[in-house]
């Protein structure tokens, strides 16, 4: 009789990374400032937070959160579809409307959450989404969630249209269907072909959804995300994103038709089945909104910070990724020396985010970094001088 427990117990290569002095993941951060952070009674620079105006120890936001939980207390101990809805939630999604320029927006609890709550309640049996290979994993649960309702599943090349239009044209042309990209890729940090896409999209009559996690407040007009940045509010159905990120805080969100997020207020099990955003999460989210309005130059410090470390990379003949937001990848190949070289950038006082298979393609392994509008030129020379160290030693540059 076979025990479901067994793979669990014979699964050791997290151990045995352990046992070798190179696991890279669940590092405790004992304080967290921004760019530099305290780990193991060390301080670190800090070149792997997705903090990217750098407003999770900005003091407004902390006053905001502490204010809510003062006002509201610390949880709302219900879903929004009963006793979990605040007029904070109402007055977030509100300005979350007008600044993406969205007739309307609901939140979520979590970014993960709002991809499978949106993507399983809008399509269902006899529909197709259509998902790009290398989307995040909350967008690919999402797209199996719906699938598991009897939706139809495809996948296209990644960010390859070409590739796109030949799945769309061998779809039934009156079958309903969904496009769902990420806006700023995560791993890569490049940007999605939005303009092509939204051509192909009208072209075989398919709706679009686009995951901003990685894009709001980094990238467009006062950091509006993808849509934006290509002048392409008008013709994107939908945008999705997070507050863990850019917002400082813990949630997700959805733009799009009213009519349409009026639907899935009512139709989404991850949104009615949920206990609501907390008030301490909304508040430091509208707190960290209001500030990024006010101040939109964090986005562009954010951007020429990123900008200044991947020509710094080029300069020192690293390989990486071309793009213009604030993810800065940088390959180094084989799983095994991506761990000692992120291993020895630690040690040397530098975090950076480890991507070995099969979160990356075999030989693709990296040393994934990303910036903050809070960065000082100190902390990225530090960085590009430890890289240029450790490089050097382990043979990656000469």
């Amino acid at each position: 009789m076979a025990d479901l427990f067994q793979r669990c117990i014979e699964f050791t290569r997290a151990d045995e990374v352990k046992a070798a002095g190179l696991y890279p993941y669940f590092r405790p951060i004992q304080e967290n400032e921004g760019p530099v952070v305290q780990i193991e009674g060390r301080k670190i620079v800090m070149a792997g937070s997705n903090n990217y105006l750098g407003l999770t120890a900005h003091p407004r936001v902390k006053e905001a959160a502490i204010k809510a939980i003062e006002k509201y207390g610390t949880g709302c101990s219900g879903s929004r579809y009963l006793t979990g809805t605040l007029d904070l939630h109402i007055e977030l999604e509100e300005k979350l409307a007008k600044y993406l320029g969205y007739e309307s927006v609901l939140l979520f609890s979590t970014g993960y959450q709002t991809a499978l709550g949106v993507i399983s309640s809008l399509v269902s049996k006899g529909d197709y989404v259509i998902s790009d290979k290398e989307n995040h994993a909350c967008i690919i649960n999402g797209c199996m969630l719906a699938k598991g309702g009897f939706a139809e599943f495809v996948r296209y090349k990644h960010n390859d249209m070409d590739d796109l239009e030949k799945v769309l044209a061998r779809l039934p042309e009156n079958a309903s269907k969904l496009i769902v990209t990420d806006g700023v890729f995560s791993v890569s940090g490049e940007f999605a072909d939005l303009p092509r896409l939204l051509d192909a999209a009208e072209k075989y009559g398919a709706r679009v959804l686009v995951d901003d996690a990685h894009a709001t407040g980094v990238v467009g007009k006062v950091g509006r995300g993808t849509a934006s940045h290509f002048d392409l509010v008008h013709r994107t159905d939908m945008t999705m994103g997070t507050f863990s990120k850019t917002f400082a805080s813990l949630g997700g969100f959805v733009g799009g038709p009213e009519r349409v997020i009026n639907y899935i207020k009512h139709h989404s099990p991850a949104l009615i089945f949920s206990a609501s955003p907390t008030p301490a999460s909304v508040a430091a989210a509208m707190t960290a909104l209001a500030i990024l309005e006010e101040q939109p130059g964090l986005v562009d410090q954010l951007i020429a910070n990123a900008d200044y470390m991947r020509a710094g990379f080029k300069n020192l003949g690293f390989n990486v990724y071309e793009s213009r937001t604030g993810i800065v990848p940088v390959i180094v190949g084989d799983a095994e020396k991506a761990m000692v070289f992120w291993r020895k950038l630690y040690d040397a006082g530098v975090f950076v985010n480890a991507f070995v298979p099969p979160g990356v393609p075999p030989n693709m392994s990296m040393m994934r970094t990303s910036y903050m509008a809070t960065h000082e030129k100190e902390h990225l020379d530090f960085i590009l001088d430890t890289f240029a160290t450790v490089g050097r030693e382990l043979g990656f540059i000469s």
